[in-house]
């Protein structure tokens, strides 16, 4: 089997020599997608322990993590010409045509549309699969909005979207797929939008990384202004290498709660980790007036329509209520936990 596979890591031509195998490239490729799920767990963990402080974490989460990857790809593309996850499996960015010697760094262009791929294209591709969810569960829940022009238009495109996925899905795959039998420079179709391809870190590159300067050295000529922007980008860079340094110390830490968080454990997870049983609610001591305010709707103050439990908490609301709420808020209004519109549930009495 080890004879067959062999032309896996050595089919790339002999003036190609530096090229990763795909076993390296597809290696720091799932190291990235470890670490959002890891960090996201950790925010749920935290929004649910603490919603008033923590909430806005798991509700903004999506747009620090972009800010913060934003700041950590830009500094490794400027320092090292390379992602995060690229520089830690000893990998650099080149010119794809090769015309470029490669201790110049990247282009401009080059870094910024590397910065755009890595960190925004993902932001994007989780808000528009979060916006076509939440369209399935207005649709499984027989909410219909008004049908003009452009919610048509916004309609067809999330009808669309998911074939655009699969395309996507192809594409990547017969990339590879020629990447392991060196028909092509690069593995992903970001790395050729880009105009980069991947290469080996040299000893000289790691020199050159040692004698560049971590930041912008101040001069008394410069303008206040001026000063002002070199001190911003010593602290993005600081930020930036805390960021990375932190990311470096817990990769291995990630990749364990990859496995602990995976469909096989999900079992002894869910054991674990599953949601305190909110408290009881208050009884009055009347008995009618108990009656009465049990069937009441702790979000509007009055007798409950159309019977809803939320299954994070066990509260009941009227339908129209917490569905509102819950869309606006994404979690219990009582108890503050994290819910979706997938954890409604209607409740049919006897009587309806």
């Amino acid at each position: 089997m080890a004879e067959r596979g062999a032309h896996l890591t050595t089919a790339a031509p002999a003036e190609d020599t530096d090229r990763p195998s795909v076993f390296e490239v597809l290696a720091q490729d799932s190291l990235m997608g470890a670490v959002k799920p890891a960090l996201l767990h950790a925010v749920k963990i935290l929004a649910t322990s603490n919603p008033a402080r923590y909430g806005f974490l798991w509700r903004r989460f999506d747009e620090i993590y972009v800010i913060l990857d934003m700041l950590l790809q830009h500094h490794f593309l400027s320092r090292t010409s390379a992602s995060f996850s690229e520089n830690f499996y000893g990998l650099k960015r080149v010119e794809a045509d090769g015309t470029r010697a490669a201790h110049l760094g990247l282009l401009r262009r080059q870094h910024w549309r590397s910065l755009l791929l890595l960190a925004l294209l993902p932001y994007l591709h989780t808000k528009l699969d979060k916006v076509l969810a939440r369209q399935r569960d207005e649709d499984d829940f027989s909410i219909r909005l008004p049908q003009s022009f452009m919610q048509k238009l916004y309609r067809a495109f999330l009808a669309a979207y998911p074939f655009v996925c699969m395309a996507w899905d192809g594409w990547v795959f017969c990339q590879q797929l020629l990447y392991v039998f060196g028909k092509t420079r690069t593995h992903s179709p970001l790395l050729w939008l880009a105009g980069v391809k991947l290469s080996y870190l040299t000893a000289n590159d790691i020199h050159s990384l040692d004698l560049k300067p971590s930041g912008p050295a101040l001069s008394p000529s410069q303008s206040f202004v001026e000063k002002c922007q070199r001190l911003a980008s010593t602290a993005v860079g600081g930020v930036a290498v805390s960021l990375s340094t932190s990311l470096s110390m817990g990769v291995f830490f990630l990749q364990f709660l990859e496995w602990w968080y995976s469909s096989e454990n999900q079992s002894t997870v869910k054991s674990l980790t599953s949601l305190p049983t909110p408290p009881p609610p208050l009884h009055l001591h009347s008995q009618e007036t108990s009656l009465t305010h049990i069937k009441v709707c702790p979000l509007c103050r009055k007798v409950r329509t159309n019977d809803t439990a939320l299954a994070t908490s066990g509260y009941v609301f009227c339908y129209k209520c917490i569905y509102v709420y819950v869309k606006a808020n994404q979690r219990c209004p009582l108890t503050g936990y994290p819910s979706g519109l997938q954890h409604l549930i209607k409740i049919y009495s006897p009587d309806g």
